[in-house]
């Protein structure tokens, strides 16, 4: 059987177990990764070195036979499900099912992921089986290097974030500026969350989940994580951070752009150019091998080296670059491997983002956020949006 998870054959091997089990539903990345299925009520997903099995409620056996990586489909009905669960009631009849995939092939101690809940582990051990919970799921480090299909997938969701970027921008392109020196659109208030409609609507179109949106403008932009709220300020900055997940694949994009709608004058200016040395500076120390560690001091350095407050020279620090560089992006839009302190090695494959950006309360925030591939060779740059910062 091939699979992306062959690898963990070692690890089950090196605990001496039979296989590893998942208890989750289709939004848990290693439960999508693992069972390549996606449902919204929680189901399970039996590996091991020999099948992969999926246990699905009636409802979801048809789709889990056409759509998943299972070499095995079984239904809770063939287990009995509806009879326990009158004897007995839904908990026990979920404990007797657990128990009887294990028994019906041939586990008889498995591995969990450490997020698996004490129910689960409790009701398996109740039937007899030998659980050990990992102390780190091994398939979010299967899951760093993306293989030719993730990133395909990864590809076309960074395709539609960028054309739901440039409806946002066309909307901002299309506004005057008010008496109160707010964005005005057809005579109404432009607010934030009438752009993040805009973008939503994009992302919808190309069959993807927008995810919470961040549209901050002015001091609301100070706080990287604001998604903003009523109307937006003209000749200012407004970070638009987009980064959705498509809705066949469950792989994810993300970028930033900071723009602003008329000038937003110089010191604003003069940072969007350090934020985007500071972003070319982190994209030339990417390469196969160098850590993620060495990628954020090159950002860090470039921004202190433009007289910026980091969070490397000053750790108390509240403005200035105050997160990490980047993440990880795949099955989650936060993952391994991490661009900040203590970062690893990145492997040939990853997928991350390099998102500087500066911050003040006073002024607001500009930040910008590129999507790169690791290879062998250095950096292979997924962002193709343009850079605009006045429009």
């Amino acid at each position: 059987m091939e699979h992306p998870a062959e690898p963990l054959d070692a690890w089950l091997d090196e605990r001496g177990v039979d296989g590893y089990l998942i208890d989750a539903d289709g939004s848990d990345p290693a439960q999508r990764y693992l069972s390549g299925f996606d449902a919204p009520d929680p189901y399970l997903t039996l590996y091991t070195p020999e099948e992969l099995v999926l246990l699905v409620s009636p409802l979801e056996a048809g789709r889990a036979r056409r759509m998943s990586a299972a070499t095995t489909v079984v239904v809770t009905t063939a287990l009995g499900a509806d009879d326990l669960r009158e004897r007995y009631g839904n908990e026990t009849a979920a404990e007797v099912i657990k128990g009887a995939l294990c028994a019906r092939h041939g586990v008889d101690e498995v591995a969990v992921p450490p997020n698996t809940s004490v129910q689960t582990v409790q009701q398996l051990r109740n039937r007899g089986v030998r659980v050990t919970v990992a102390d780190e799921d091994p398939l979010a480090e299967l899951r760093t290097a993306k293989g030719p299909a993730e990133l395909a997938a990864i590809r076309r969701v960074q395709g539609a974030t960028e054309d739901a970027f440039i409806a946002a921008i066309e909307l901002l392109r299309a506004c005057d500026i008010d008496a109160n020196g707010h964005l005005s659109h057809s005579g109404e208030t432009l607010t934030s969350e009438r752009l993040r409609e805009a973008i939503a609507v994009s992302l919808y179109r190309a069959d993807c989940r927008p995810g919470p949106i961040i549209c901050a403008g002015g001091v609301a932009a100070a706080d990287p994580h604001d998604r903003g709220e009523g109307a937006l300020p003209a000749e200012a900055p407004i970070i638009i951070d987009i980064f959705p997940a498509a809705a066949d694949s469950g792989y994810h994009a993300d970028m930033t752009r900071t723009v602003s709608v008329g000038d937003p004058g110089s010191r604003c200016r003069e940072w969007y150019a350090d934020v985007a040395a500071a972003k070319a500076a982190g994209i030339d120390t990417i390469t196969a091998g160098a850590t993620g560690a060495s990628v954020h001091e090159a950002v860090s350095e470039e921004l202190a080296d433009a007289g910026h407050p980091t969070l490397s020279s000053d750790p108390a620090t509240t403005t200035g670059f105050i997160h990490s560089t980047g993440h990880g992006v795949g099955l989650a839009v936060h993952e391994r491997p991490r661009l900040a302190p203590g970062g690893g090695a990145l492997p040939a494959g990853a997928v991350v983002t390099v998102e500087p950006g500066l911050y003040d309360p006073v002024i607001g925030g500009i930040r910008l956020e590129d999507l790169v591939l690791v290879t062998e060779g250095g950096a292979e740059v997924l962002t193709d949006a343009p850079e605009m910062f006045v429009l």
